[in-house]
């Protein structure tokens, strides 16, 4: 087990029974959808990484999961699938505890994340 690996397993363990279901899904619709990332961890809190680059993070709050970062252009594109959940000006999709996690949308939001880390010249937020 690598280190990051333990980080995400600790984590995880320390979650009450809500959060972790719900960050267990969340992680689930983001591995679904980038099959060849690998879990990392950063910013004290899950993440996963493509091509040696960490691209998103995943965190359970008091009320919710987030996923970070969505980028301005990610919001631009998918403003009305987004309309339904809390963001912020920063990157921030809050998925509320009890509301299952929309999975296409999470499949979107990580495909859309995949092309601007691998866009050619392009630095991603």
């Amino acid at each position: 087990m690598t280190a990051q690996s333990a980080q995400v397993k600790s984590y995880f363990a320390a979650l009450p029974g809500p959060a972790r279901k719900q960050l267990e899904a969340l992680r689930g619709a983001i591995r679904a959808a980038a099959p060849g990332a690998v879990e990392a961890f950063g910013y004290g809190m899950p993440a996963f990484a493509l091509d040696g680059k960490p691209f998103l993070w995943y965190g359970a709050w008091k009320t919710h999961a987030s996923l970070y970062p969505l980028s301005r252009a990610t919001r631009e594109t998918l403003g009305e699938q987004l309309a339904s959940y809390p963001t912020s000006g920063k990157g921030t999709i809050r998925f509320p505890f009890g509301q299952p996690v929309p999975a296409a949308l999470v499949k979107r939001i990580v495909q859309m994340r995949i092309a601007e880390l691998r866009s050619p010249g392009r630095r991603i937020q």
